[in-house]
C-alpha cells in the first residue's frame, strides 16, 4: 500500500455541523508511504473516528477514504485480514493488552504469527524501552507508561506499509518518550513506510513532514 486519501469525507455525527474547521474533515488528504504524520486534535473533534476508519472499524462516515485508490468500503473481510497482517499496524489508545498475559507474552502472541522479529531484537527492545526487567510481569502489574511500551513493540511485530500510533505517549515522560520515538522511527524507516501519529496533547517531538489539524 501507498496511499490512504481521504475525500470529502466527515463523521455522520457531524453532519448538520456548520462550524467544522479541520485539516482533514471535508478536505482532500492524501497520505503517503514513507512520510510522517501528526494529527493533532482537541477532544470531541473525531480522533476516535478517524483512527477507527482507516483501520475499517467503523464506516459511519460520509465521503470515501482510499487505499491505493480503492474505495475501502469495498473491501471485504478477507481484505481487510490481509491489510491488517501486511499493511497496516496498529498501537491501539486504549492499548488492547492481555493484562492476565506478562509483557512478554503479550508480545509473542503477534510475532509467533509473524515470525518477524527474533527473541534476541525483541529483548534488546524491551531494554531500550526501559522494560527489559519487566518481560516476565503480567500487564496487570504495570503502569500504563510501561504497558504502552509493551504496546508499541508489539505493533512493530509485523511487516507494514503504514503504522498509526494513536496517542502512543500520552502517559510518558519526556525522556521515554523520545526513546520510544527513536525506536517507532527506526523501524519505520527500515520498512520504508510511512507513520500516522494522533496526539490530543503531548506527542513526541519526531521531523513531521505534515501536521494537520484534526
Amino acid at each position: 500500500m501507498n496511499t490512504i486519501a481521504l475525500n470529502n469525507t466527515l463523521p455522520r455525527v457531524f453532519r448538520n455541523r456548520s462550524d467544522i474547521q479541520s485539516d482533514i474533515w471535508h478536505q482532500d488528504v492524501t497520505l503517503e508511504r514513507g512520510h510522517l504524520y501528526l494529527v493533532e486534535a482537541a477532544s470531541g473533534t473525531g480522533k476516535s473516528s478517524l483512527c477507527s476508519y482507516l483501520i475499517g472499524y467503523r464506516q459511519d462516515y460520509d465521503g470515501t477514504i482510499s487505499f491505493d485508490g480503492r474505495d475501502i468500503r469495498e473491501m471485504c473481510t478477507y481484505d481487510w485480514t490481509v491489510a491488517r497482517q501486511r499493511s497496516l499496524s496498529t498501537m491501539f489508545q486504549e492499548l488492547r493488552l492481555f493484562p492476565e498475559l506478562t509483557a512478554w507474552e503479550n508480545v509473542q502472541i503477534k510475532n509467533q504469527l509473524t515470525h518477524h522479529k527474533n527473541d534476541a531484537e525483541l529483548r534488546g527492545w524491551f531494554d531500550r524501552l526501559g522494560i527489559g526487567d519487566k518481560c516476565n510481569v503480567k500487564l496487570a502489574h504495570m503502569s500504563i507508561g510501561q504497558q504502552q511500551r509493551v504496546a508499541l513493540i508489539r505493533a512493530l511485530c509485523q511487516p507494514f506499509d503504514f503504522l498509526l500510533a494513536d496517542e502512543p505517549v500520552s502517559h510518558l515522560d519526556d525522556e521515554n518518550s523520545q526513546v520510544l520515538g527513536e525506536l517507532m522511527m527506526e523501524e519505520v524507516r527500515r520498512q520504508g513506510a510511512g507513520a500516522i501519529i494522533t496526539s490530543i496533547g503531548h506527542h513526541m517531538h519526531l521531523p513531521y513532514d505534515s501536521t494537520f489539524k484534526l
